[in-house]
């Protein structure tokens, strides 16, 4: 806990994560009003003036790029995301496609795991 005084700098960063077709979904939505409050167009380039870097991360191309993790067991519903109109903002590796689990139950574990 910082005491009265400290000047050490706070870094307010946000992770999100959104899991199954459900989270992708509203997931999606929350990234493109948060875009544009914030300034940031579909191809992620920063068009406002907004303090932006509590959610996005700046690439080495001027691009913002949401501070996000996109989990899913099916590709149908990544394809959407990646096909929809703020589908360029995420880059590759925002998604996580996990294999190999075609068994219900399985699926369910693993994700009361994570």
């Amino acid at each position: 806990m910082r005491g009265k005084g400290d000047n050490r700098a706070r870094h307010e960063e946000i992770v999100h994560i959104q899991a199954g077709q459900c989270g992708n979904q509203i997931g999606t939505k929350f990234w493109e009003v948060i875009s544009d409050e914030h300034g940031i167009d579909p191809a992620g380039g920063y068009v406002g003036d907004s303090r932006i870097n509590v959610y996005y991360n700046e690439s080495s191309s001027q691009k913002y790029v949401p501070r996000a993790a996109l989990v899913d067991l099916e590709p149908g519903t990544m394809d959407s995301v990646r096909s929809g109109p703020f589908g360029q903002l995420f880059r590759p590796d925002n998604f996580i496609f996990v294999t190999g689990l075609q068994h219900p139950p399985l699926r369910l574990a693993i994700f009361l795991y994570f």
